[in-house]
């Protein structure tokens, strides 16, 4: 494993932007609890010594609002390779971004999308789940004008997002998918007024994300407070300054200035990250508790998956999912095996935890491990599993 690299490769002109992406990335990786020296930074000056093809790389471009554009030939080298780069300009994609990543969806900068620059590379690498998943918890005669204003917000920032009144199809059970949705989000945005706790489904919600850990940002509203939670919790004290209005308790009209939109956005992207992590890490502990109590030989790799010793030096493999298992699942799973050449992989399996997922999704999964070569495995039934397999 030590000679296998996930390479960050940063080209053009990052000295003209405020930011440190190397030490915001390890940041992020020291969250994530993972081996910092599983990572590779290159630029031009170590391009050809460090650079192999045969590793996972994301690459980064600066433009210049000058024009000026250089490091262009590993630019070419990243793209034959079939590395994803991500374009980063300040006002022009098409004066700032050389014409060989003109096909590339870019990024015009800000700081406060520095999180979301990080997460990009973490999500390429697989590290961090490509489905960017929030949940809106609100009360309807309270605060749906900011919350409708929310998810569009999100939505226009690559979110995946759940709201009430838009993303329930007609003749679904409401609220079975409603928290089959929860246990699928990455943060749940919660709007904090007045009245949110008197709704016996609000205070339901507050109570789903404890059991889930799933994390919260709080927007708390003026003259208002903190409501108590016991789920990873991000609180967001708002004041009539943040309205576009001081008429901040009309549900029908009021709305949230730009800035502040733009830095819930970023607390979201933030705790995405941190939350997911620390999602993966009790699973992993409550596996990993389940196998020793019953004698399995198991271990925690610094990538953050469990193996189990076999005979004829094999292992088995089980990967923590968060939220409800995918195909791209098991694919960065397979990749996973890539990296381990040290011994063999009998069998491998994406361990999930099953609470409030709805049963056709279960049993959708229960009936693919009939076929694919790698299986799931729910939380609830861990022990049982691991006794009679």
């Amino acid at each position: 494993m030590s000679n296998y690299k996930y390479q960050l490769v940063q080209l053009g002109y990052l000295s003209k932007y405020p930011f440190d992406l190397k030490k915001e990335f390890l940041s992020a990786v020291e969250e994530l609890n993972l081996p910092k020296a599983s990572f590779e930074f290159i630029n031009h000056s170590n391009f050809d010594a460090k650079f192999k093809k045969n590793q996972p790389c994301f690459g980064i471009y600066y433009g210049d609002v000058l024009g000026n554009q250089k490091h262009l030939k590993y630019v070419q080298v990243l793209l034959d390779a079939g590395v994803p780069v991500l374009p980063i300009f300040n006002d022009s994609f098409s004066t700032e971004i050389p014409g060989l990543l003109e096909n590339q969806n870019g990024l015009k900068f800000e700081p406060h999308l520095v999180s979301k620059i990080v997460n990009l590379c973490l999500e390429s690498f697989g590290l961090l789940r490509s489905t960017r998943k929030v949940f809106i918890s609100y009360k309807r005669n309270e605060s749906s004008s900011v919350a409708i204003q929310l998810y569009e917000a999100l939505e226009r920032n690559n979110f995946d997002c759940f709201l009430d009144t838009h993303s329930i199809k007609q003749g679904e059970p409401f609220q079975e998918e409603l928290w089959h949705r929860m246990t699928d989000c990455d943060v749940i945005v919660l709007l904090n007024t007045p009245g949110f706790l008197t709704s016996r489904w609000c205070k339901e919600e507050i109570a789903e994300a404890g059991v889930k850990k799933i994390g919260v940002v709080q927007l708390i509203w003026p003259e208002h407070k903190l409501a108590a939670t016991d789920e990873v919790c991000y609180p967001f004290p708002l004041t009539k300054s943040n309205f576009e209005s001081e008429d901040f308790n009309n549900a029908k009209t009021s709305r949230l200035n730009e800035n502040t939109v733009s830095q819930i956005i970023h607390e979201v992207e933030s705790l995405r990250a941190r939350n997911l992590a620390s999602r993966r890490d009790d699973l992993i502990t409550e596996f990993l508790n389940v196998g020793k109590a019953i004698g399995r030989k198991m271990e925690v790799q610094p990538q953050r998956f469990i193996t189990e010793s076999l005979p004829n030096n094999k292992r088995k493999l089980f990967v923590p999912s968060i939220g409800i298992p995918r195909s791209f699942d098991c694919h960065q799973s397979e990749e996973i095996m890539k990296e381990i050449a040290e011994y063999e992989i009998e069998n491998l399996y994406l361990i999930y935890d099953d609470l409030r997922i709805r049963d056709k999704w279960l049993n959708h999964l229960d009936w693919l491990n009939g076929y694919l070569e790698i299986r799931t495995l729910k939380k609830q039934k861990f022990e049982e599993w691991l006794k009679n397999n």
